[in-house]
């Protein structure tokens, strides 16, 4: 028998929301990382031309690459400009300055990205060139620094992690 959050006693109750707000930006945040994963692993799988057998066209293919590109790299944009500004002020992962780690990262995953791009737009004009090995090489080469950042970055975010730099109201005015 599990008990509802409102069979809780008050302070509980109080507890469990506060919770909530705490691991708000991880919760998120997860949901968009676990998203940019599937779609990695999705257009690694497919690599080697079995999307056709999914009713894939190989520009299909290439428009879903394209398309990951371009979410994976806003969304980095959006985190340094917004948020990572904030978090720098008390958490040294996320500073440009001191080479934070989620910065190094991010510029491992954007070399990664570019590359990707680069093959897309070749194989987009010359859909004859596609190279299943090439684009898995391409993909193994940012893979394991995409997913360690992504993971890493929920982790990070966390509420007890951000209990040892901020308050409660501090994390409830971040901007996600």
């Amino acid at each position: 028998m599990s008990l509802s959050s409102t069979s809780l006693p008050g302070s509980d109750q109080q507890s469990l929301r506060e919770e909530r707000k705490w691991n708000r930006m991880s919760e998120k945040m997860s949901g968009f990382h676990e998203w940019f994963k599937q779609e990695f692993n999705m257009l690694y799988t497919l690599a080697d031309g079995s999307f056709t057998s999914r009713g894939l066209s190989l520009a299909h293919y290439l428009e879903t690459a394209k398309t990951m590109n371009h979410h994976l790299t806003m969304h980095h944009a959006i985190e340094e400009r917004y948020v990572f500004p904030i978090l720098t002020k008390k958490m040294p992962q996320f500073a440009k300055e001191n080479e934070g780690a989620h910065i190094i990262s991010h510029q491992g995953i954007h070399e990664g990205l570019v590359k990707l791009e680069k093959l897309v737009d070749k194989w987009t004009d010359e859909p004859a060139t596609y190279s299943p090995e090439e684009m898995r090489d391409c993909l193994d080469s940012f893979r394991d620094v995409l997913f360690h950042h992504l993971d890493e970055e929920v982790e990070d975010l966390r509420g007890e992690n951000l209990k040892k730099y901020f308050t409660l109201q501090e994390v409830t005015a971040l901007p996600i």
